[in-house]
């Protein structure tokens, strides 16, 4: 899966218009600086040999030229940290080393090291928005499922359809920022703007956890839908099983029957959708972020659209994709834990 990641958006971002030497030097660049430049990051050279050596980059054992420093894989220790394998030959060897993104084109900043620095904001907001949407929406799930049909019900899944489902985040964004961050800031509290760390001049960083708050919640506010819809009815399918009604036959109490026996089974396309959304909000929080100044990963890939420097938003998306795939495996893990009928068995 990553491998066709990295295919398609080697390929995809070097088919867009632009030229990366008039990014890093400017517009009124001589002929001979933009032929350096072009040597110096490979885009003189065939779009296949191009690829390779992006490839070669991001692959945690490649193979380098360590004695001839014009070579195009030279083994540069200011691009790559490495540790020897062994040699093939006088010039070349196979290295195990950290993945290089390669440089931004306008701060000249590894990418690795930009994103070091904005994913953790990044990870804290998806985290509280996902654990908003689990707590909150499984306990509305619940409500719905045990009042099917009535007035609560209907209220809830409209209001999650409304505000949910319908209105894309930056909407929602706006909205929030500019009904509780301006109109009610008085009776809240709460800035429109804002990053997790405030610069106080007599304190330097200061931890501003209210700024939290507006972010989250919009971010938050579709996986919250899905999650209430999904408990409700994977529940009430549940709850219309036969170990249900010998449960009730047994004179088991409900909320003992909703808590012990129904909610545990009703959780696993709850899980995968947590999951899924946990994934999707490390990615989707790029308009949330820019909305609300917060200074994580997606305000840096929107700043680099911007200013087209491809290489930080390639390894963004990279990073992105990653965590997609580690966050399945973890979820297969767990559905061993909730459900014994999946796990793998020798």
């Amino acid at each position: 899966m990553l491998f066709g990641v990295i295919t398609t958006i080697f390929f995809l971002f070097n088919v867009l218009p632009g030229d990366p030497a008039t990014v890093i030097l400017g517009q009124r660049a001589s002929k001979e600086a933009v032929e350096g430049v072009h040597r110096d990051i490979g885009t003189d050279k065939p779009i296949l040999v191009q690829y390779m050596h992006y490839v070669n980059d991001l692959s945690p054992i490649s193979m380098h030229n360590y004695k001839d420093n014009k070579s195009l894989i030279f083994l540069n220790p200011e691009k790559y940290s490495w540790t020897p394998l062994f040699t093939l030959g006088a010039k070349k060897c196979v290295v195990l080393k950290v993945p290089y993104l390669r440089r931004s084109y306008i701060t000249k900043r590894n990418v690795s090291e930009i994103i070091t620095d904005t994913l953790p904001e990044t990870a804290v907001l998806a985290f509280a928005s996902i654990i908003i949407a689990s707590v909150v929406g499984i306990f509305l799930g619940i409500i719905t499922a045990t009042r099917k049909n009535s007035v609560l019900d209907r209220v809830i899944f409209v209001l999650a359809t409304v505000f949910g489902m319908s209105a894309p985040s930056f909407l929602v964004g706006l909205i929030m920022a500019w009904l509780f961050g301006y109109v009610l800031s008085k009776y809240t509290g709460l800035d429109p703007s804002g990053s997790l760390y405030d610069i106080d001049v007599w304190n330097g960083e200061v931890l501003k956890l209210k700024n939290l708050v507006l972010p989250a919640i919009t971010l938050g506010m579709r996986p919250l839908s899905i999650v209430i819809q999904l408990t409700r009815s994977s529940l009430l399918d549940v709850l219309s099983q036969d170990y249900i009604r010998t449960a009730r036959a047994k004179g088991l109490s409900y909320r003992k029957i909703i808590i012990k026996h129904a909610l545990k089974n009703a959780l696993n396309p709850v899980v995968t959708a947590i999951s899924g959304w946990f994934a999707g909000l490390m990615a989707g929080a790029v308009f949330v972020e820019k909305i609300f100044s917060w200074k994580g990963i997606g305000y840096e890939v929107v700043e680099a659209l911007s200013k087209n420097d491809l290489p930080v938003v390639m390894g963004a998306t990279l990073i992105f994709a990653t965590i997609f795939v580690g966050i399945n495996i973890v979820v297969d893990i767990i559905y061993g834990v909730l459900d014994p009928r999946v796990r793998v068995r020798n």
